[in-house]
């Protein structure tokens, strides 16, 4: 497990309101990190069937960092300043590297090397793919998926996601993405990487959980709450963020049960 603490940044102090939202999540957290999925993941078979859940839940992270960047950064033309300057700086930090990131001599988004790594383990792409043959041809989010034939807790899970960057305000999306996202996805990795199967035609994938393990719990998390930070000035800033990452924990909650019974199901089928 990772020791060191993520919640803190050069030149600021933690404080109490967001010390009191990481413990009202903290009972998630914990129920999410003791799932059994990280029980299931011991055969590439099982792998093939978790990454053709998770693999939506990377490309939500891609366009959840994106909200953040159109909020807090200028993306249109003509260019003028656009935001707050910390927030420009660590939006921009984070999505250099989640997009462009420099891994074994080229660069690639982390979406991209987990596509590939899908590829290399022979797990079925095919919903993910027409998904985005949809979104590419200008279907809106929740029609694409529809369209794509998503399992009903992927469907939950990008809704929830979606509903939030089309609606909510600055400091909401940015406590979705802190606290459900960067906070949680190294202990969530480090799990995964303790209970997949280790071999050759792994080796993307293990590079893409290792690289989210290292770059998110020394980086990102700090930048995320430090971005988060600068946003809430009042309690109602702090409670809208709690009530809205307190809902997307348990959309995870659910897709990880959602994936652990397929994986259970798919092995009661192919049982002698």
């Amino acid at each position: 497990m990772i020791e060191t603490s993520r919640y803190s940044w050069e030149g600021a102090e933690e404080v109490e309101g967001l010390r009191e939202l990481k413990r009202s999540v903290d009972e998630n957290r914990k129920r999410i990190l003791a799932h059994p999925i990280y029980n299931e993941l011991d055969t590439v078979a099982d792998l093939r069937i978790f990454m053709s859940y998770h693999v939506f839940a990377v490309w939500d992270f891609m366009s959840l960092l994106t909200a953040l960047q159109r909020r807090f950064t200028c993306v249109d033309i003509p260019w003028r300043p656009r935001g707050a300057h910390l927030a420009r700086r660590l939006v921009n930090e984070i999505k250099l590297v989640e997009e462009s990131d420099g891994i074994d001599g080229e660069y690639v988004s982390h979406f991209e090397l987990y596509l590939d790594a899908m590829d290399d383990i022979g797990a079925d792409t095919t919903t993910i793919r027409t998904f985005l043959d949809r979104i590419e041809a200008g279907v809106d989010v929740p029609e694409a998926l529809r369209q794509a034939e998503v399992p009903e807790a992927v469907a939950s899970f990008v809704g929830t996601t979606w509903d939030v960057v089309q609606t909510a305000p600055d400091h909401v999306i940015s406590a979705m993405f802190a606290l459900t996202r960067e906070d949680l996805i190294p202990d969530m990795f480090e799990r995964v990487v303790a209970g997949a199967a280790h071999e050759d035609s792994l080796a993307k994938f293990l590079t893409y959980l290792h690289r989210h393990i290292t770059v998110d719990a020394e980086e990102h998390t700090p930048m995320a709450m430090a971005l988060l930070q600068s946003l809430c000035t009042d309690d109602e800033h702090w409670n809208e963020c709690e009530k809205a990452s307190g809902r997307c924990l348990d959309e995870r909650l659910n897709l990880w049960t959602a994936v652990h019974d397929a994986i259970v199901t798919e092995r009661e089928l192919v049982a002698p």
